[in-house]
């Protein structure tokens, strides 16, 4: 989907113990390489701004039902509307 493969999704950690890479989590959530891990900041910052970010996908559908939803809010309220 990304055009690009899945980096490995675990690293090594400051003891050598396996953990979750910041990376692979970019990449789960469709964004673009570099996008939160680009930025110089500890690992735990990346992984708090990833784990507290949005999945683009998610939010686009979640427009569209809100935009399919629109038409029949206004209407609801135009019929309750009082002259």
């Amino acid at each position: 989907m990304l055009g690009r493969p899945a980096p490995p999704p675990i690293e090594r950690g400051t003891r050598r113990q396996p953990r979750l890479s910041a990376v692979f989590v970019e990449w789960m959530m469709g964004l673009p390489g570099g996008w939160v891990t680009g930025i110089d900041l500890p690992r735990t910052a990346h992984m708090r701004a990833l784990g507290n970010g949005v999945v683009p996908q998610q939010a686009v559908a979640a427009l569209h039902q809100l935009a399919a939803l629109t038409p029949a809010i206004f209407d609801q309220s135009e019929r309750h509307r009082s002259p």
